[in-house]
């Protein structure tokens, strides 16, 4: 006797056969999709990446290295002027930038206690003076005695210290009241030189002490340009002899210049090491605080090939070029001597003749196929790949 089917699992046998159906139907449509891909597609040749750049054939010569630095114009001279005495400043005569000459009150301080002391010393003086006459007098009226023989000769030797005692009181008097006079005088800064105030440091009212730097004057005549040597050319300084100076408000005006300074400690600030300039005598239009390039110069006599600053590759190994051999190029360590302006100068890596990639050097590999822009086009044609690959 035949058991009957349950519903639940002729339901479950009609789901398993509908999924294989539509996953053989899917399979079949994946196949005829490839198929047809296939014969309607066609074989893409691989073709050569080529990439254009710029190129320089370089040429062996002389060039002398140079190394350009700017500067400030300064005086070779500047002073720091203070008052030789403490006091409140009443009066200041000068502003910054005023020329001024020697002798030339600048500022000045209340000259009250000063002068109270000046008066104080002078009637120390008078009195000084009054007993130095009064023991004088009996010193000349003791001696008359004596010779009368009125008197022992030891009230006449008292007399005689008493007014040597006076005479050195007048003096010490005297010279006090020099001094407080000169004391009286200091209460007016007076410039020492003719020259330019370059900084006012201290305003009226200001209460200073003896000493303190208030204005600064920089002295007319010689003037330097100053700048700042970096660390890895300092050796290289101390060997060039030419140094030429141009300014900023006159470009086209070189002036010959002489290494007057060089200082052997780096400044804590900017690690730089300050070098001084000396500017000619006759050099009258130049200005303190003009902007300066100074240019330091060392003749070169050896053969150096001089290449353009977009030509060098920097990596962590050094500097490298590109070379264009027959269509490829090829990366080259290279020796740099030096620098001349923009360019610089390849001591060793590099052969006359050769041919040298000056733009996009970022973005070239280890062989790759190249069109050289911007030489002769006979050049051009010897470099140049053919469609196939092949280099004619």
């Amino acid at each position: 006797m035949l058991k009957p089917v349950s519903t639940s699992l002729i339901q479950a046998n009609f789901s398993e056969s509908r999924c294989a159906v539509m996953r053989t139907f899917e399979a079949v449509v994946v196949i005829a999709l490839l198929a047809t891909l296939g014969a309607c597609s066609k074989v893409v040749e691989k073709s050569d990446d080529v990439r254009p750049v710029r190129a320089i054939v370089v040429k062996g010569g002389t060039a002398d290295v140079a190394l350009e630095l700017s500067g400030e114009v300064r005086p070779r001279i500047e002073s720091r002027l203070g008052f030789r005495v403490g006091g409140k400043i009443v009066s200041r005569k000068v502003e910054l930038g005023t020329v001024v000459k020697r002798g030339q009150v600048l500022m000045q301080l209340d000259p009250q206690d000063l002068a109270l002391a000046q008066a104080q010393a002078k009637a120390g003086l008078v009195a000084a003076e009054s007993n130095r006459d009064l023991a004088l007098a009996e010193l000349k009226r003791y001696q008359e005695l004596r010779t009368k023989n009125f008197v022992a000769a030891t009230v006449l030797d008292t007399k005689d210290v008493a007014f040597k005692a006076a005479q050195s009181g007048y003096e010490q008097a005297l010279a006090a009241y020099k001094n407080q006079s000169n004391q009286a005088s200091y209460a007016n800064l007076e410039s020492d030189v003719d020259g330019v105030v370059t900084s006012v440091d201290a305003e009226v009212g200001q209460v200073v002490a003896a000493g303190t730097p208030v204005i600064r004057v920089a002295q007319t005549g010689e003037m330097d340009v100053v700048v700042g040597v970096p660390e890895n050319k300092i050796n290289v300084i101390r060997q060039m002899s030419d140094i030429n100076v141009t300014l900023w408000a006159q470009p086209s005006k070189i002036l010959s210049a002489k290494l007057r300074e060089l200082s052997p400690i780096a400044d804590p600030v900017t690690r730089t090491y300050t070098a001084k300039v000396i500017l000619p005598s006759d050099a009258s239009d130049v200005r303190l605080g003009m902007t300066a390039n100074v240019t330091f110069i060392a003749r070169n006599s050896n053969e150096v090939i001089k290449l353009p600053m977009t030509a060098l590759l920097q990596s962590k190994t050094g500097s490298s070029v590109w070379i264009v051999n027959q269509g490829a190029v090829q990366l080259v360590s290279v020796q740099i001597s030096g620098a001349s302006g923009e360019d610089v100068l390849i001591a060793g890596g590099v052969s006359s003749g050769q041919t040298v990639v000056t733009a996009g050097v970022n973005f070239l590999k280890q062989g790759q196929k190249v069109v050289v822009l911007g030489v002769d086009q006979a050049l051009n044609d010897a470099v140049k790949p053919s469609a196939t690959g092949d280099v004619k």
